[in-house]
Protein backbone atom coordinates (compact mmCIF):
# COMPACT_ATOMS: atom_id res chain seq x y z
CA UNK A 1 0.00 0.00 0.00
CA UNK A 2 1.41 3.39 -1.08
CA UNK A 3 1.59 5.70 1.98
CA UNK A 4 0.06 8.88 2.01
CA UNK A 5 2.63 11.38 3.51
CA UNK A 6 3.10 14.75 5.04
CA UNK A 7 6.21 16.52 4.23
CA UNK A 8 6.40 19.23 7.23
CA UNK A 9 8.93 21.65 6.57
CA UNK A 10 10.76 23.94 8.68
CA UNK A 11 11.21 27.98 8.23
CA UNK A 12 14.41 29.75 6.51
CA UNK A 13 16.82 31.31 8.20
CA UNK A 14 15.47 34.46 9.76
CA UNK A 15 16.86 37.98 9.45
CA UNK A 16 17.58 38.48 13.28
CA UNK A 17 20.66 40.34 13.82
CA UNK A 18 20.30 41.16 18.04
CA UNK A 19 19.89 37.50 18.22
CA UNK A 20 16.41 37.99 20.23
CA UNK A 21 14.28 34.36 21.02
CA UNK A 22 11.68 35.42 18.77
CA UNK A 23 8.96 32.80 19.34
CA UNK A 24 5.91 33.78 18.06
CA UNK A 25 6.30 37.83 17.66
CA UNK A 26 5.29 39.49 14.52
CA UNK A 27 8.01 40.88 12.40
CA UNK A 28 10.68 38.16 11.96
CA UNK A 29 10.92 37.65 8.23
CA UNK A 30 13.20 35.60 6.30
CA UNK A 31 16.87 36.94 5.39
CA UNK A 32 18.48 36.96 2.01
CA UNK A 33 19.68 33.46 3.03
CA UNK A 34 16.44 32.54 3.84
CA UNK A 35 14.71 33.37 0.83
CA UNK A 36 17.13 31.89 -1.22
CA UNK A 37 16.40 28.39 1.32
CA UNK A 38 12.52 28.87 0.48
CA UNK A 39 13.35 28.73 -3.41
CA UNK A 40 15.12 25.85 -2.67
CA UNK A 41 12.55 23.91 -1.14
CA UNK A 42 10.51 25.18 -4.13
CA UNK A 43 12.39 23.97 -6.57
CA UNK A 44 12.95 20.23 -4.36
CA UNK A 45 8.85 20.04 -3.99
CA UNK A 46 8.15 21.33 -7.87
CA UNK A 47 7.49 17.73 -9.37
CA UNK A 48 5.69 16.48 -6.16
CA UNK A 49 2.08 15.76 -6.52
CA UNK A 50 0.90 17.57 -3.87
CA UNK A 51 -2.74 17.66 -2.88
CA UNK A 52 -2.75 20.18 0.32
CA UNK A 53 -0.58 23.07 1.91
CA UNK A 54 -0.48 24.40 5.02
CA UNK A 55 1.57 26.94 7.26
CA UNK A 56 2.00 28.02 10.58
CA UNK A 57 0.56 31.69 10.44
CA UNK A 58 3.88 33.45 11.80
CA UNK A 59 5.20 35.25 8.90
CA UNK A 60 8.98 33.34 8.51
CA UNK A 61 6.73 30.21 7.66
CA UNK A 62 4.38 32.29 5.57
CA UNK A 63 7.25 33.05 3.97
CA UNK A 64 8.90 30.00 3.39
CA UNK A 65 5.70 28.23 1.98
CA UNK A 66 5.08 31.32 -0.71
CA UNK A 67 7.44 30.22 -3.41
CA UNK A 68 6.44 26.59 -3.05
CA UNK A 69 2.53 27.67 -3.28
CA UNK A 70 3.66 29.23 -6.53
CA UNK A 71 5.07 26.60 -7.83
CA UNK A 72 1.32 24.57 -7.00
CA UNK A 73 -0.83 27.73 -8.00
CA UNK A 74 -3.80 25.69 -8.21
CA UNK A 75 -3.60 24.59 -4.36
CA UNK A 76 -4.79 26.74 -1.68
CA UNK A 77 -2.70 27.56 1.36
CA UNK A 78 -4.16 27.03 5.03
CA UNK A 79 -3.10 29.09 7.48
CA UNK A 80 -2.94 26.05 10.76
CA UNK A 81 -2.70 27.53 14.32
CA UNK A 82 -1.60 24.15 15.58
CA UNK A 83 1.36 24.54 13.97
CA UNK A 84 2.43 27.58 15.72
CA UNK A 85 5.72 28.02 17.51
CA UNK A 86 5.47 26.80 21.28
CA UNK A 87 4.99 28.91 23.71
CA UNK A 88 8.61 30.40 25.61
CA UNK A 89 8.70 32.79 28.71
CA UNK A 90 12.22 34.05 27.31
CA UNK A 91 10.20 35.21 23.65
CA UNK A 92 11.28 38.78 23.25
CA UNK A 93 14.83 38.30 25.01
CA UNK A 94 18.27 38.68 23.54
CA UNK A 95 20.96 36.35 24.89
CA UNK A 96 23.54 37.24 23.11
CA UNK A 97 25.41 35.32 19.96
CA UNK A 98 26.15 32.14 22.09
CA UNK A 99 23.00 32.77 24.70
CA UNK A 100 25.76 33.52 27.53
CA UNK A 101 23.45 35.51 29.28
CA UNK A 102 21.45 32.62 30.22
CA UNK A 103 24.09 32.02 33.08
CA UNK A 104 22.66 34.77 34.89
CA UNK A 105 20.80 33.60 38.13
CA UNK A 106 17.98 35.76 37.63
CA UNK A 107 16.83 32.66 34.87
CA UNK A 108 17.89 29.87 36.59
CA UNK A 109 14.20 29.43 37.86
CA UNK A 110 12.93 28.70 34.61
CA UNK A 111 15.47 26.55 33.40
CA UNK A 112 14.68 24.07 36.64
CA UNK A 113 13.42 21.44 34.24
CA UNK A 114 14.22 21.04 31.05
CA UNK A 115 11.97 17.55 30.86
CA UNK A 116 8.76 19.52 31.25
CA UNK A 117 10.22 22.12 29.92
CA UNK A 118 9.88 24.44 32.74
CA UNK A 119 10.42 27.64 30.39
CA UNK A 120 7.34 27.15 28.21
CA UNK A 121 4.71 25.02 26.78
CA UNK A 122 4.70 21.28 28.06
CA UNK A 123 6.22 18.78 25.73
CA UNK A 124 2.88 16.12 25.61
CA UNK A 125 0.40 19.48 24.57
CA UNK A 126 3.39 20.78 22.02
CA UNK A 127 3.04 17.64 20.58
CA UNK A 128 -0.66 16.69 20.63
CA UNK A 129 -1.42 19.78 19.08
CA UNK A 130 1.04 19.01 16.06
CA UNK A 131 0.18 15.55 15.55
CA UNK A 132 -3.73 16.26 15.34
CA UNK A 133 -2.71 19.05 12.39
CA UNK A 134 -0.53 16.74 10.85
CA UNK A 135 -2.78 13.77 11.21
CA UNK A 136 -5.95 16.19 10.00
CA UNK A 137 -3.70 17.04 7.18
CA UNK A 138 -2.92 13.18 6.04
CA UNK A 139 -7.00 12.18 6.40
CA UNK A 140 -8.05 15.26 3.85
CA UNK A 141 -6.02 13.99 0.95
CA UNK A 142 -6.87 10.91 -1.38
CA UNK A 143 -4.79 7.75 0.12
CA UNK A 144 -1.08 7.71 -1.52
CA UNK A 145 -1.64 11.24 -1.24
CA UNK A 146 0.81 14.06 -0.14
CA UNK A 147 0.57 17.70 1.56
CA UNK A 148 3.24 19.90 2.47
CA UNK A 149 3.10 22.16 5.77
CA UNK A 150 5.37 24.40 6.90
CA UNK A 151 6.07 25.09 10.86
CA UNK A 152 9.20 25.43 13.48
CA UNK A 153 11.55 23.23 14.82
CA UNK A 154 10.63 22.12 18.37
CA UNK A 155 6.92 21.39 17.37
CA UNK A 156 8.34 19.36 14.25
CA UNK A 157 11.08 17.54 16.34
CA UNK A 158 7.94 16.42 19.47
CA UNK A 159 6.01 15.29 16.76
CA UNK A 160 8.70 13.30 15.63
CA UNK A 161 9.19 11.87 18.59
CA UNK A 162 5.71 10.63 19.22
CA UNK A 163 5.84 8.98 15.93
CA UNK A 164 8.63 6.99 16.76
CA UNK A 165 7.81 5.98 20.10
CA UNK A 166 10.97 7.80 21.60
CA UNK A 167 10.66 10.09 24.82
CA UNK A 168 10.58 13.89 24.94
CA UNK A 169 14.11 14.03 26.92
CA UNK A 170 16.35 15.46 24.54
CA UNK A 171 19.43 17.59 24.10
CA UNK A 172 17.88 20.81 22.20
CA UNK A 173 21.14 21.37 20.64
CA UNK A 174 20.91 17.96 19.43
CA UNK A 175 17.75 18.24 17.09
CA UNK A 176 17.64 17.04 13.85
CA UNK A 177 15.37 19.57 12.58
CA UNK A 178 17.86 22.35 10.66
CA UNK A 179 16.53 25.26 8.82
CA UNK A 180 14.41 24.45 5.61
CA UNK A 181 14.75 20.70 6.64
CA UNK A 182 12.15 18.39 5.58
CA UNK A 183 10.35 15.55 8.06
CA UNK A 184 7.96 13.66 6.50
CA UNK A 185 5.66 11.88 7.78
CA UNK A 186 4.33 8.60 6.10
CA UNK A 187 1.13 7.28 7.09
CA UNK A 188 -0.61 3.72 6.19
CA UNK A 189 -4.52 3.79 7.51
CA UNK A 190 -4.49 6.75 9.70
CA UNK A 191 -1.15 5.86 11.72
CA UNK A 192 2.39 6.84 10.97
CA UNK A 193 4.78 3.63 10.00
CA UNK A 194 7.96 5.99 9.52
CA UNK A 195 9.70 9.13 9.46
CA UNK A 196 12.32 10.15 7.09
CA UNK A 197 14.18 13.41 7.49
CA UNK A 198 15.99 15.38 4.65
CA UNK A 199 18.14 18.71 4.20
CA UNK A 200 17.70 20.06 0.60
CA UNK A 201 19.51 23.32 1.72
CA UNK A 202 22.21 21.25 3.64
CA UNK A 203 25.25 23.12 1.31
CA UNK A 204 23.39 26.41 2.18
CA UNK A 205 24.32 25.82 5.74
CA UNK A 206 26.60 28.41 7.44
CA UNK A 207 28.97 27.63 9.28
CA UNK A 208 27.82 27.72 13.10
CA UNK A 209 28.75 25.94 16.22
CA UNK A 210 25.27 24.27 18.08
CA UNK A 211 24.04 26.30 21.14
CA UNK A 212 21.23 25.76 23.37
CA UNK A 213 18.53 28.55 22.65
CA UNK A 214 15.29 27.32 24.95
CA UNK A 215 12.16 26.77 22.21
CA UNK A 216 14.36 27.83 19.41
Amino acid sequence: MQPTIVHVCRHGQVENPDHVLYGRLDGFGLSELGRRMAERLADHFADTPLARLATSPLQRARETLAPIAARHPDLEVTVEERLLEAENVFEGRSFGRYSQKLLNPAHWWHLRNPFKPSWGEPYPALAARVRAALDELAASVPAGGQALAVSHQLPIYVARLVAEGRGFVHNPAGRECRQASVTSFHYVEGRVVQVAYSEPCADLYPPKSRIFRPGM
